[in-house]
């Protein structure tokens, strides 16, 4: 096999409770990414579409995550540097840089997937997820794994260590639905980072370690008011939140309308808001547009079901 196409999806990384430790994959908006082996040296991006990313191949998520891939491979397989092998990338960009719902992971993990296809599957599901890291490392600054997990392992993921890194994959209700809005407005993830406040009270993380603790028991158990219950930050969204018009109306009038809760996805600006079933979950949706709508700013709206499966991919002849 010589090519491959890969579908990628975006991802919902900080679970509201879960900052930088849950995440879940969506079914829609998903990447496309064509993905050739081939006999010349080294990594080319032969055309990104739908977006203006970098040109310098070193500021490329996508890139640097399958160098680090290929290095590695290499050095498994006891191969010379400049062995004749390669890969040629294209990529289409339907999950816009900076929305929040992983963009970056889904181009690394994307290719990392895609190349392990073309290599015979050399590497496991964890060592995927670093070399995607490293292509997140570039796009933000930090090696974070919670929207490279659910991609690569679908469905809601935890990851309970970083060093060493150890992820599970957490059991997802059926009927657990996404809606989610994305302001057109740029949030760089560094600088969400830096606003943060390097302390925190106990009183808040003890409240916190209990709603991370709750919500993975109410996926498990499908306690769906337990779950609503959960979906709350004390921590990191009360100062992130600034950045996002309209962030508590949107909040306060989901949950009207039948929403169990939600919260700023990835570091924003995009807004996600859980739901039982399509039906509520379409009404969120709509609440949505009509708080967006009388507002100066411009936003999309995506309704998705999670995507239990993660990167799905189709052989090129």
């Amino acid at each position: 096999m010589k090519g491959i196409k890969i579908f990628s999806p975006a991802t919902v990384a900080n679970l509201a409770c879960g900052f930088d430790v849950i995440g879940l994959a969506l079914d829609f908006p998903k990447d496309e990414i064509f993905l050739y082996k081939t006999n010349n040296p080294g990594i080319r991006i032969h055309r990104i579409h739908r977006s203006s990313l970098p040109n310098d191949p070193m500021k490329n998520s996508a890139f640097v995550a399958l160098q680090s891939l290929l290095k590695k491979y290499k050095q498994k397989q006891k191969l010379d540097e400049k062995e004749k092998i390669g890969f040629e990338i294209e990529l289409i960009k339907n999950i816009r840089p900076g929305s929040g719902i992983g963009s970056s992971a889904a181009s690394a993990a994307g290719v990392v997937y895609g190349a392990n296809i073309l290599l015979g599957n050399p590497f496991s599901a964890i060592q995927l997820i670093r070399f995607a890291m490293e292509g997140e490392r570039v796009a933000s600054g930090t090696a974070h794994a919670d929207n490279v997990a659910p991609a690569i392992m679908g469905g809601v993921t935890l990851i309970r260590s970083y060093n060493p890194l150890d992820i599970t994959k957490l059991h997802t209700p059926n009927e657990l639905w996404v809606s989610i809005i994305h302001p057109q407005i740029e949030v760089r993830t560094s600088d969400a980072r830096e606003i943060l406040k390097q302390k925190i009270l106990m009183k808040d993380a003890i409240r916190q370690w209990g709603n991370v603790g709750a919500l993975v028991a109410g996926l498990y158990r499908e306690d769906y008011g337990l779950i609503s219950r959960s979906l709350e930050d004390v921590i990191v969204e009360p100062i992130r939140s600034m950045l996002i018009p309209a962030f508590y109306e949107l909040q306060i009038r989901c949950k009207e309308i039948g929403a169990l809760g939600g919260g700023i996805s990835g570091s924003g600006p995009s807004v996600f808001m859980l739901s039982k079933g399509n039906y509520t979950a379409k009404k969120v949706t709509e609440v949505m547009n009509r708080v967006y709508s009388p507002l100066q700013v411009d936003y999309k709206t995506y309704t998705s079901p999670i995507n239990s499966k993660g990167i799905k991919w189709t052989q090129i002849l």
